[in-house]
């Protein structure tokens, strides 16, 4: 049976939303002439949304302040109108066509239009395989790029898929205006010019964005403040450090750092993510791409006793990559893998690593990564999985990943993506691993689960499968989920609701207390 045409409309969406939505209490008053300081754990390398480092989703905030997308995603993840007001699918899933948004002009003055969105597609396109997984994972699946007039845009797809709304709402759906990227310029080349509701003023790459409010924004500007500035400030003690001084009125802080901040009597907030921590292997190693070697790993961690010594009431131990609160969750996949130090052991032996076996772990520097990543050191050890650190900046963690490739594992924050089928894709399909998939199964999962509208029920049961596959090969590592944990001034901030589509939560409508000291 063919699905049928979805058409998704600014009209009905808002319609909905005004039915149902419950009364609210009246906001606090905001200082639109504030300045919002941000100090966060992650940074830029460049402002280029198609950039590698970028499609990290810890690395989404500034770019989704200055860069809006064709397709925007609520807090809950699903696709509402942005730069596209409406969108429909033909019957059969092979062409997605867009409606774009009328008057939109960039921060340089030039009209957004479906010129536009072609120049953006064909520079992304030119791109290749520099670009991130997010992008490349979106641009195979379209096979050309038609428009009609200045404000239809229709992407005929190389196959049956229903992830569109969901990919366009993320990295390669948002917008840049052509000029930022001339003879198609990538990476530190490209200047930050988007639609979204800031402006980009000064950019140091991993050090510090500052961008003022667009007064234009074909959004409004809804008591925004005047300016928003993000730092890249890897020292968690230095973030809090930050709000005590005031040099920032927000910063992103540990778990182990909420009664600290709370005795220092400043507000705690903990938005719960769809975000795990996450032990990524690389199959093409002699050691960790032995299964009954990973399925080792996964026994030897005691997640429960990490996730209360490091979690500090932020974090729940698990061994897949969705809260209990997705849809994507299978529960019974918690029981697979019990602390078992002797099943551990017994699986090395069989793996032919009766002593023991050596692992590289490409760990990133900063001191909540140390702080985890010696903790699951000293479980694996107490195996025989002996474990060496080969230390690196954030800002290259991608090198897992990119030749000439570095570390047998890599531990990240993973989080999450805006359809729960991309995670299997960039963590565990080999369209985006480059030492490819666990086993073959994986893939054509992913394949079926991408020709189905998201609206069909069957589909949800194709990624409970891909779950359990994942989960039985050990083709990721889980060991708890993780909240955004932030720190400021009683008043200060306004308007920061958990974001689950991606592992920052958005910024754009966060507004400065007027009483904020």
């Amino acid at each position: 049976m063919k699905n049928k045409i979805i058409k998704y409309s600014a009209a009905g969406l808002l319609g909905l939303s005004m039915a149902t939505a419950p009364a609210i209490a009246a906001e606090p008053e905001a200082n639109p002439n504030a300045t919002l300081i941000y100090f966060d754990a992650i940074g830029n390398q460049t402002m280029d949304p198609q950039e590698p480092q970028n499609n990290s989703s810890f690395a989404q905030g500034v770019l989704m302040a200055v860069y809006d997308p064709l397709i925007l995603l609520d807090a809950a993840g699903n696709p509402v109108p942005g730069l596209a007001q409406s969108w429909e699918y033909n019957a059969d899933l092979t062409v997605f066509t867009m409606k774009l948004r009328p008057n939109v002009t960039f921060h340089d003055g030039t009209k957004f239009n479906a010129g536009v969105v072609v120049k953006n597609f064909e520079r992304s396109i030119s791109i290749g395989s520099k670009a991130g997984a997010a992008t490349l994972e979106t641009l195979s699946q379209i096979a050309s790029i038609e428009t009609e007039g200045d404000d239809i845009v229709r992407l005929k797809l190389k196959a049956p898929s229903g992830q569109m709304p969901y990919l366009l709402g993320f990295q390669a759906g948002m917008m840049i205006s052509p000029a930022a990227f001339g003879d198609n310029a990538f990476g530190a080349a490209v200047k930050p010019i988007g639609t979204g509701p800031y402006r980009v003023r000064t950019f140091e790459s991993n050090v510090r964005t500052f961008t003022t409010r667009n007064d234009d924004y074909w959004g409004g500007i809804a008591g925004r403040p005047a300016a928003f500035e993000h730092h890249f400030v890897p020292d968690s003690r230095a973030r809090l450090n930050a709000v005590r001084s005031g040099q920032a009125n927000l910063a992103l802080i540990e778990g182990r750092q909420i009664n600290e901040a709370k005795a220092a009597g400043f507000t705690v907030q903990i938005n719960e993510k769809n975000s795990t921590w996450e032990v990524q292997a690389n199959f093409s190693r002699g050691n960790v791409g032995k299964l009954k070697v990973r399925q080792a790993m996964m026994h030897a961690i005691d997640r429960q006793a990490l996730s209360d010594a490091l979690g500090f009431g932020a974090s729940q131990p698990t061994v897949q990559f969705f809260a209990s609160s997705s849809p994507a969750y299978v529960k019974e996949l918690e029981s697979m893998y019990p602390f078992d130090q002797a099943k551990a052991r017994a699986l090395l032996t069989e793996a032919g690593y009766p002593n023991g076996v050596d692992i590289n772990w490409l760990l990133l520097n900063t001191n909540e990564y140390k702080q985890i990543g010696e903790a699951v050191q000293s479980m694996l050890g107490e195996v025989g999985i002996r474990i060496k650190f080969d230390i690196i900046d954030v800002s290259q963690f991608y090198t897992f990943r990119r030749p000439p490739q570095r570390g047998d594992i890599l531990m990240v924050r993973w989080g999450g993506r805006p359809d729960p089928l991309q995670t299997f894709q960039e963590t565990s399909g080999s369209t985006a691993i480059p030492w490819g998939a666990a086993v073959p199964e994986i893939d054509t999962l992913i394949a079926e689960a991408r020709a189905m509208n998201p609206a069909d029920p069957r589909r949800l049961g194709v990624l409970h499968k891909l779950a359990r596959v994942t989960t039985e090969q050990a083709s990721h590592i889980s060991l708890m989920t993780r909240s955004s944990v932030y720190a400021y001034r009683p008043g200060c901030i306004i308007n920061l609701p958990a974001y689950l589509p991606t592992g920052n939560d958005r910024i754009n409508d966060t507004k400065v207390g007027a009483k904020c000291k």
